[in-house]
């Protein structure tokens, strides 16, 4: 019977867990046996005793289970620590930030740890039931109107009193992506009217099926198109033209939401100084990009600033804010890929598998993907 180990989360400000008493039901229906460290899902929402209940074996968060260990289940990278322990052929499971991550591979790769990134996991129909990436980016999307419009000196909704017809929010979202999608549903039940920027033409469909209005991307050059699900690189002068479109909705919208990203690269600046400078005191931009580089000028992780009047909110680490219900999908997403890659009693990582190819970061001591990890040797 192979071992599993449910990490109790250490980075500052992260409150999920990487299991439920749902999915330690699950897993040990499937002949595993879980043990987790006391207080993992405290912070979830989530007692020992429930995960006790379940059929998971506490442990002291302190405790040297290396050798008895064959797979590690986590939200965050492992502590180095925790890495040291591990015995050769162990497999570690969770967000493992894989890109530029020199240290954390080379910590893999010398204790001949498998690392499965979910972050590389391709997005194809066999592997939607372990997408951890959309199951927190709609998380993320909903969170982030949330604090918008509670941030807001307005109100969202149309209201018809006594003293006069109040009109609705205008809400801009840029990016209709997972996160995009969910911030436009969410925008639309508070009563905003939301309008939705994508470099990509097909997004129109999505957008208008939700009630927004599409904003087509700029008619100078082809527009980019999407890679794996998630939208591809554009130029400089694409980016410009979109910017150029943008001021002018900018100035009109009273919660702007930023969800564009580009997997392992810089997130596209689309909001300039400038154009922040012709945006009305009192709104507020939210930008979920804010952790690769922000798709708004002068965002701060985790904060909240104000440029003339206007206020930007740095919407880092959203699901975590939600982390009961973050965590119950993030653990349904990483049962549903460890059921995948298990067995009988042990783990099969086999390297034909779609699935496990694309997310299979280190193996037998070997880095699958260099090309990510700069510094690291094959």
């Amino acid at each position: 019977m192979a071992d599993v180990l449910i990490l109790r989360e250490r980075s500052p400000g992260e409150c999920r867990v990487a299991a439920t008493p749902e999915t330690v039901r699950r897993l040990r229906a499937r002949g595993l046996e879980v043990r987790l460290q006391q207080g993992a899902g405290l912070a979830a929402g989530y007692s020992d005793g429930d995960f006790s209940e379940a059929g998971a074996r506490l442990v002291e968060p302190e405790a040297n289970l290396g050798e008895e260990i064959d797979a590690v289940l986590c939200v965050n990278p492992p502590a180095a620590e925790l890495l040291d322990q591990l015995k050769p052929g162990t497999l570690v499971a969770g967000l493992l930030s894989p890109y530029g991550a020199v240290d954390l591979v080379e910590q893999l790769l010398a204790r001949r740890v498998s690392a499965l990134a979910l972050e590389l996991l391709p997005r194809i129909s066999r592997a939607q039931s372990m997408d951890v990436l959309s199951s927190q980016a709609n998380i993320a999307g909903y969170k982030a109107v949330l604090l918008a419009a509670a941030a807001m000196d307005r109100y969202v909704p149309m209201l018809m009193t006594a003293a006069g017809t109040i009109q609705p929010a205008r809400a801009l979202i840029l990016g209709a992506g997972v996160a995009g999608l969910q911030a436009l549903a969410t925008a639309r039940r508070l009563g905003a009217v939301v309008y939705v920027s994508d470099v990509r033409p097909a997004a129109k469909e999505q957008v208008e099926s939700l009630g927004g209005r599409f904003l087509s991307p700029p008619e100078q050059e082809e527009a980019p198109a999407e890679s794996g699900g998630y939208a591809k690189a554009a130029s400089e002068a694409f980016l410009a033209a979109q910017r150029q479109q943008l001021a002018d909705q900018l100035a009109l919208a009273d919660m702007v939401i930023c969800t564009a990203l580009v997997p392992g690269r810089r997130a596209p600046l689309l909001i300039s100084e400038e154009m922040l400078a012709g945006m009305r005191p009192g709104s507020v931009v939210v930008d979920l990009a804010v952790a690769q580089g922000g798709n708004c000028a002068g965002t701060v992780c985790g904060q909240t600033v104000e440029r003339n009047g206007v206020q930007l909110i740095g919407g880092d680490g959203l699901p975590s804010s939600v982390a009961n219900h973050a965590s119950a999908l993030y653990a349904r997403n990483l049962a549903a890929l460890v059921e995948h890659v298990l067995d009988g009693a042990g783990f099969q990582l086999d390297q034909e598998d779609p699935i496990v190819a694309g997310c299979l970061l280190t193996h037998d001591g070997h880095c699958r993907f260099p090309d990510l990890v700069s510094g690291v040797n094959r």
